[in-house]
């Protein structure tokens, strides 16, 4: 599994080649979290799929080793794998991840608690999945976009008015993170106590650190009672558009569970990156701010250059293959980088104002599993960041940009804080 392969045709002829690591490399840790485009560089370097460490074995535990598996770093070999799922590439980590089957991956290892398989659509193949998705995509073609919009906007505005007399915040704690979870928590009509706890839970999980197996446990929990408050007082929401679907408890749970992961931690990562190049490229901020491109234009910059599911889609080969001179082999995780997947130097490089407003990226994914609700996250984030520039006057980065941290971790990209200064106002009257 661990051989090398010569560079991909299309290498970026502006950088020297990388010689290949004697072993899989890690996706994680200081050094990958430091630079993962480096890390990607040099994968890059022994072909379009490369074997890596997805995560280090789990101390304390006897018998434990790293998790390993494969990383896909090109844009056309991401698209022939997601494109050809399920025909040659498997979802069901249950049934053909080697290592989880023979028991040699710790329950409390943070990438089991990311690639386990769920009872959710994003981990079936076949009719399983076509009915598990068709009971999403029904559920959210019932959401009023005009509502959820207003929606979005009220809750932006709730936030803001917290910190707008004082002329700071960290957009990221403060805004960024908190409103997504908001959103999708009044889309689903939670409880406020459930929705706070699942908030908590599903960040917890999607951080992949120590704590993500009892975060996961917590979540299901909270996922469960939801359900069942649900049933005794069923509404206009997503949540009863599921339970009228006829989906069992269990499959519930996991479609809640995939459906806070996926809208929510995106959306947020999203919303921090946006504003963070509206307020350091000024050629973007400029053509923003004139009305010459929309600030979805400035969203899918990020998307292309930056997106915030930086590694994900788990998929298993089901025979040994060669894709594009990479052999791949079953039995291991395949993870798709859509981060280095949209930088991949064969698509020539493309300039700024060429990605401003071109969807051509796979930062949702593509094929069967694409997501089901862009529309949706375009939404929450486009309203989130308009809103917040409507709001705040003379907004700007309170460091230098070259300071602002990202989130350490394999799955998920963007800010972890956003420190920012602004003309201080008073809050909304009424509000």
């Amino acid at each position: 599994m661990y051989q090398t392969h010569p560079p991909a045709s299309g290498q970026c002829p502006m950088r020297p080649p990388v010689p290949p690591p004697a072993g899989p490399l890690p996706i994680h840790g200081p050094d990958f979290d430091r630079d993962p485009h480096a890390t990607y560089q040099r994968l890059r370097a022994q072909g379009p799929i490369a074997p890596v460490e997805i995560s280090p074995r789990v101390p304390d535990v006897p018998g434990s080793s790293p998790v390993y598996g494969y990383l896909v770093v090109s844009y056309w070999s991401a698209l022939y794998i997601l494109r050809n799922t399920p025909d040659l590439f498997a979802k069901d980590s249950r049934l053909h991840w080697a290592a989880l089957r023979d028991g040699q991956v710790p329950a409390d290892s943070p990438a089991r608690m990311m690639m386990q398989p769920r009872d959710n659509a994003l981990w079936k193949d076949g009719e399983e999945h076509q009915r598990l998705r068709g009971a999403i995509t029904s559920a959210l073609a019932r959401v009023d976009t005009y509502d959820l919009a207003a929606a979005i906007t009220r809750i932006a505005d709730e936030l803001m008015d917290v910190f707008i007399a004082d002329g700071q915040a960290d957009l990221v704690s403060q805004f960024a993170e908190p409103l997504p979870m908001m959103t999708v928590t009044a889309l689903f009509a939670a409880p406020p106590k459930i929705g706070s706890r699942i908030v908590q839970h599903v960040t917890t999980l999607f951080a992949a650190g120590p704590d993500a197996a009892k975060a996961n446990a917590l979540l299901e929990a909270a996922c469960l009672e939801l359900v069942h408050v649900k049933r005794s007082r069923p509404g206009r929401d997503v949540v009863t558009s599921l339970i009228q679907a006829g989906l069992t408890d269990p499959e519930l749970v996991q479609t809640l569970v995939l459906l806070f992961g996926a809208a929510a931690p995106p959306a947020a990562k999203a919303i921090g990156r946006t504003t963070q190049r509206y307020l350091t490229d000024a050629h973007l901020a400029r053509h923003v701010h004139t009305g010459v491109l929309p600030v979805a234009a400035a969203l899918e910059s990020v998307l292309w250059d930056d997106p915030p599911v930086a590694n994900y889609s788990p998929l298993f080969a089901r025979s040994p293959m060669t894709i594009h001179g990479a052999q791949v082999q079953p039995g291991y995780p395949i993870l798709i980088s859509f981060a280095a997947a949209n930088s991949d130097p064969a698509l020539g490089g493309l300039a700024p104002a060429a990605r401003a407003g071109n969807r051509g990226h796979i930062a949702f994914s593509a094929g069967v599993h694409g997501c089901p609700a862009q529309g949706m996250g375009r939404l929450i984030v486009e309203t989130a960041v308009e809103r917040l520039l409507d709001r705040l006057s003379q907004l700007a980065l309170a460091i230098a940009d070259s300071d602002v941290p990202n989130i350490p971790g394999t799955f998920l990209a963007g800010p972890a804080s956003l420190p920012v200064s602004f003309r201080p106002a008073a809050p909304a009257p009424g509000r």
